[in-house]
């Protein structure tokens, strides 16, 4: 083997190594956000039960806030968790506006 097919070689099972890494994150974000959801589909029955609004402006506000400095102190491009957060909140809402709405899934 010559010494650019070993670099090739090397460089592609270090690529494997990352990737390894990167699947590892995901599935740990699968469970994370199903965690999340959990918690939040329990807040959207208390808030059903108790005639609460599903969206919480004020609420939503302070968290983009404490995301965006979360992120910023983690070198995350705080623009794209706020793209996140926000994409999150709408699911929530969603989720809240179906169970007030007795039409949860």
């Amino acid at each position: 083997m010559n010494s650019t097919q070993a670099k090739h070689e090397a460089a592609q099972h270090k690529l494997e190594d990352l990737r390894r890494s990167i699947d590892n994150i995901d599935a740990a974000l699968i469970y994370m956000l199903a965690e999340r959801f959990r918690h939040t589909q329990a807040v959207g029955r208390l808030k059903a039960a108790n005639d609460m609004p599903p969206a919480d402006p004020a609420r939503e506000a302070r968290q983009v806030a404490r995301l965006r400095e979360l992120a910023t102190a983690a070198r995350l491009d705080p623009d794209f968790a706020e793209k996140f957060l926000a994409f999150i909140i709408r699911e929530v809402i969603r989720h809240h506006e179906a169970i007030a709405a007795g039409t949860e899934a």
